[in-house]
């Protein structure tokens, strides 16, 4: 009977030492509300530079998504290149979302530039720009201009549906729900405490 626990207890390290490296290595990737705000619309003038502020305070990876909130019959998403972003040109975009739930989907590393298609919006300072993060952890480019450290504001979601695929849980506007991987190693642990006392 103790070489079956002893074999046991060898199974079971090696299968908490396969888990841990699958959890502690799984891919990561986040729903972010552009903003933390409302909605996508022009910034206040108690706050002008949300949206740069906003993106200097995140780290963005292939994978990431943006979520752009908004109301359809009032405004837009347009992707736009850097120069046409520097000037507010809304001509030739490269993407328009208009449906009032417009998820971005980050596919590659590089700056990407977002403004509203509303003329006038983007000279108002509704703009956004991101830089998404190579493989290293290391900005694909390096900007020689940065924005303005100004105290971050984060505001309550009360306007429109945040898509997600859990019902019972509200999008968390940058963090990701650490409970699975948690629960999981609760679980394990206590199945392998039963096992290597011999209950089971």
């Amino acid at each position: 009977m103790s070489n079956l626990r002893s074999s046991k207890f060898q199974f079971l390290c090696a299968f908490h030492f396969l888990m841990l490296v699958v959890v502690k290595t799984r891919v990561s990737c986040y729903q972010y509300k552009v903003g933390d705000l409302d909605a996508w619309g022009i910034p206040t003038a108690a706050n002008p530079h949300v949206y740069t502020n906003w993106s200097k305070n995140h780290v963005f990876k292939i994978g990431d998504s943006l979520l752009f909130l908004y109301p359809p019959s009032q405004d837009s998403v347009i992707q736009v290149t850097g120069q046409s972003f520097n000037v507010c040109n809304l001509t030739d975009p490269i993407l328009y979302m208009n449906n009032g739930n417009s998820l971005f989907n980050i596919t590659s590393t590089g700056e990407y530039y977002f403004t509203s298609a509303v003329p006038g919006h983007c000279g108002k300072k509704q703009k956004l720009q991101i830089s998404v993060l190579s493989g290293n952890g290391s900005s694909a480019f390096s900007p020689s201009y940065g924005p303005s450290a100004l105290p971050d504001t984060s505001y309550p979601t009360v306007f429109g549906s945040i898509p997600a695929a859990n019902s019972s849980s509200s999008v968390s506007s940058s963090s990701p729900s650490q409970r699975p991987p948690v629960f999981l190693a609760a679980v394990i642990g206590f199945m392998s405490w039963d096992l290597i006392r011999g209950r089971t």
